[in-house]
């Protein structure tokens, strides 16, 4: 981000940013961040999850969030589902934060974990940094909480992500896929 004017309100909606592939689900089915995204063996579980939701999307609906079955850089070993969910957009129009949550329940989807709720502060974002466990977290996502149009996302979103967050030469999808580990319920 060039600038934090855009984060500087009075609820700013902090969350973990999770190892995973950035997925959106909408009513013709699925895809990884670009469209066009080739077959790869860790999607075959998010393409099974997804057909149960997308029939009650309407067009111009998507529902993002992070496909966690495979392991990137971060192993997980207690998830609560192989996917989390962070944005709800209707209309090219990303959604208040609450009205998020209150859809990803009705569509039975887990949600990021919270950090942070409340006003924008000087030093708010080095102090969440300082209290990251970099063993086990890539970094967090900071938002308004309420909604704006997706042309906006690089003034009213950013993300930080801990130094040196890839340890590895070989891109995840070109190494044997190594599942990260559900919670046990």
């Amino acid at each position: 981000m060039s600038s934090l004017d855009g984060l500087m309100v009075d609820d700013l909606i902090i969350t973990e940013k999770m190892d995973g592939e950035n997925t959106t689900i909408h009513s013709s089915g699925t895809h990884a961040r670009s469209p066009d995204s080739r077959y790869h063996p860790s999607r075959d579980w998010i393409k099974a999850f997804a057909a149960g939701i997308s029939p009650q999307l309407k067009n111009g609906e998507r529902i993002v969030g992070e496909n966690l079955y495979a392991k990137h850089s971060v192993a997980y070993g207690a998830l609560p589902s192989y996917f989390m969910g962070f944005s709800w957009i209707l209309d090219e129009h990303i959604q208040p934060w609450d009205d998020t949550l209150q859809r990803f329940e009705e569509l039975g989807i887990t949600p990021v974990t919270e950090i942070y709720r409340g006003p924008y502060a000087e030093r708010l974002f080095e102090g969440v940094a300082k209290q990251l466990d970099l063993s086990k977290q890539e970094g967090f996502v900071v938002r308004d909480v309420l909604g704006f149009n997706e042309n906006e996302m690089p003034r009213r979103m950013g993300k930080y992500v801990r130094a040196d967050h890839v340890q590895s030469e070989t891109h995840w999808m070109k190494s044997e896929l190594v599942r990260n580990r559900l919670a046990k319920s």
